[in-house]
């Protein structure tokens, strides 16, 4: 496969699962994303849109949208202040594959009642997260 062709495998991302910004006052762009944009703020810092689609139709998936502290380590290594949480249909094939073409894969894989998470880093340097929603979503 040449690097001008995406792979079309079902095993690569099948939508945006997130999408997560850093700030030096949260608080504030909180607040702000509040009351110009609507965005209904919860109390852990960010709100979870819900939606039905292709790859659910009968279940109900979401996308994360948040804001992080400009401290948090989360992101680490990547210095950008932000980081896109991709969904994807089998989170261990797609990281094998990633390793198997040389990309820069974390070891770290998280597993709990939200899903199965893994990150990579983009040639920028940008922290990519990867999720695996759990069965429905």
């Amino acid at each position: 496969m040449s690097s001008d062709t995406p792979d079309s495998s079902p095993s690569r991302v099948t939508g945006i699962g997130g999408i997560f910004i850093k700030s030096s006052q949260p608080e504030r762009l909180r607040d702000w994303y509040r009351r110009h944009l609507g965005i209904p703020v919860e109390a852990w810092g960010g709100t979870a849109f819900r939606w039905r689609g292709e790859h659910n139709p009968e279940g109900q998936g979401s996308t994360v949208w948040s804001i992080f502290d400009a401290a948090s380590s989360y992101f680490d290594p990547s210095p950008a202040p932000f980081m896109v949480n991709y969904r994807v249909a089998d989170l261990h094939a797609l990281l094998a594959l990633l390793r198997a073409e040389g990309c820069q894969v974390d070891d770290k894989v998280d597993e709990s009642e939200y899903g199965k998470f893994g990150w990579v880093m983009d040639p920028d340097g940008n922290r990519i997260e990867l999720w695996q929603p759990p069965e429905g979503q």
